[in-house]
């Protein structure tokens, strides 16, 4: 069995002065490092999540003003393509206007050659038909 003697209040005493001074020396430092770094992580974590939702926000708008400029750039490249049908058109339809006034032309200088051979052709006929004969006859 154990006797209480004035040890065992010495001994408290000494527990308490110890763990007041533990207590003042380490656990209140530690516990102010622990808070202390508690609020700067939750400081850091709003900082992040900021950052990260204006990052979001900025590709938004990003992919908005790109989707919008993709609009206008299909909507100028179809105006374009519209306008280059209708200048082929046009220049196709002047070229075929301009092949066949030449084509006329032609026809008309070529009939007037044809005529002009025709002609000749028969102003000789009877001299190639004497020459024809004689040769024949010649034999």
């Amino acid at each position: 069995m154990v006797i209480p003697d004035q040890s065992i209040a010495y001994q408290f005493v000494l527990f308490i002065v110890t763990w007041i001074m533990l207590n003042v020396l380490l656990i209140k430092p530690i516990r102010g490092v622990i808070q202390k770094r508690k609020e700067l992580m939750a400081e850091q974590s709003g900082k992040i999540e900021k950052f990260s939702a204006e990052a979001e926000a900025k590709i938004k708008d990003y992919e908005a003003v790109l989707a919008e400029t993709r609009k206008a750039g299909n909507v100028i490249r179809a105006e374009y393509k519209d306008q280059g049908s209708t200048k082929e058109h046009e220049l196709m339809a002047a070229a075929g206007a301009e092949a066949s006034q030449t084509l006329k032309e032609a026809r008309t200088v070529l009939d007037a050659d044809v005529n002009s051979a025709l002609d000749a052709l028969k102003k000789d006929v009877s001299t190639f038909a004497v020459k024809a004969a004689d040769k024949v006859l010649a034999q």
